[in-house]
């Protein structure tokens, strides 16, 4: 049922969105030189890496410093990238990879490699679920990047703070994993978005 709620859904947002899609595409082109798509590679279900997508919100090469970003501090991000962030809009070409099956509407978010190595044995069940575009870990640190700009070492802050909170909710979700508790998260998702904006 979940499946089949994600291609289903995915499907559709790919839809209605598409004019969203070709107009912040434009605008990210014409801001800074790249291409559209930022395709990172994360560890998915079963510890299998996979390519996420995402409009690219950081100059070309960006990727090869810090993989944490602070705030408004990052000068690493451009014009366009701090509106598409702020309103989680880089995030919706995830949908293509929800409905190719790399990940759900739903689940842990997906972290990179270099964070993955520093999980416990344990904490790797987070692994056995499609990781997602939301969870409770995404609604309970929306002010992320906030937090990260307030830390004097921003990447050992994440690891040793922000990425153990964010594992134990994951762990939870995998608990707890049902659609209908998708669906609230889902709700939940929206209204924080609008609610801190």
């Amino acid at each position: 049922m979940k499946r089949i709620f994600d291609i289903v859904a995915s499907g559709c947002g790919l839809i209605v969105l598409s004019p969203l899609f070709l107009i912040v595409a434009i605008w990210i082109k014409l801001d800074s030189k790249g291409p559209v798509f930022y395709r990172q590679v994360r560890v998915g279900r079963g510890n299998r890496d996979f390519r996420i997508f995402k409009f690219r919100s950081m100059r070309m090469g960006s990727d090869k410093g810090s993989l944490v970003t602070i705030g408004g501090r990052d000068s690493r991000i451009t014009h366009s990238g701090y509106f598409i962030r702020k309103y989680k809009i880089d995030e919706l070409p995830q949908l293509i990879n929800v409905f190719i099956g790399d990940m759900s509407l739903v689940g842990p978010r997906p972290e990179v490699r270099h964070y993955v190595d520093y999980w416990t044995p344990e904490q790797m069940h987070v692994l056995d679920v499609r990781p997602g575009i939301t969870d409770p870990a995404s609604i309970r640190f929306i002010n992320e990047n906030e937090l990260l700009e307030k830390a004097e070492a921003p990447e050992k802050y994440y690891i040793e703070v922000i990425m153990q909170e964010k594992i134990k909710l994951y762990l939870e979700y995998v608990e707890k994993s049902g659609f209908w508790y998708d669906i609230k998260l889902i709700f939940q998702t929206f209204k924080t978005i609008i609610k801190t904006k």
